[in-house]
């Protein structure tokens, strides 16, 4: 089967991250059943032993608000014990996820027998994530991976429904966008492969 490679190779060279100054601010809610075939396009990527190894978990609505105020209360908690509480942060991580159409939280799932070396787990976690870039921008949408805030406390695991050898990967922030992406010029693949033949 072939596939028109112009229009694919554009796709691939034109993905952008996009940024909450870039998305609408007023925020209008992409449709389910687009969010659900990109998510169907994110589960076609790449794993070793088909473990499949990602979880997400979908937040739109009155979901968002729920999970700012999750992972502010969290952060929080944890900043206070350490002494390190910032309430810019705070208010950020509560607000955050209001200025997108939707947030996807983005989970590793260790399969139990361990077989499969964690590094690859996570890889495959993270080829789903750009099927998640890809399948946005051939909708016409923008997003961006973020990793700060609670993503790497093990704390905030449970509310994702990951278990304590999952991972929590960060979130995808997934939006309508009225200001572009510039153009970023890649280095030449001359400085980044090595052909031996």
């Amino acid at each position: 089967m072939y596939y028109n490679t112009k229009e694919t190779n554009a796709l691939m060279r034109n993905r952008r991250s996009s940024y909450p100054s870039q998305f609408d601010p007023i925020v209008r809610t992409i449709p389910k059943k687009i969010v659900e075939e990109i998510l169907i396009n994110a589960t076609h990527a790449p794993n070793h032993g088909k473990t499949e190894p990602w979880h997400f978990v979908v937040f739109g609505g009155d979901g968002r608000k729920k999970l700012g105020e999750f992972q502010a209360n969290l952060y929080k908690k944890l900043s206070e014990k350490e002494g390190n509480f910032d309430e810019n942060k705070y208010i950020k991580l509560l607000e955050m996820p209001l200025k997108a159409s939707h947030v996807i939280a983005i989970g590793m799932k260790r399969q139990e027998s361990g077989k499969i070396p964690e590094i690859e787990e996570i890889s495959a976690v993270a080829c789903a994530v750009q099927n998640i870039y890809l399948s946005a921008t051939a909708y016409g949408l923008g997003g961006y991976w973020a990793s700060g805030g609670i993503t790497y406390a093990p704390e905030a695991k449970s509310f994702f429904g990951l278990g304590e050898n999952d991972q929590l990967m960060g979130f995808f922030y997934l939006a309508f966008v009225v200001k572009a992406s510039p153009e970023y010029i890649r280095k030449p693949i001359s400085e980044k492969v090595t052909w031996v033949e």
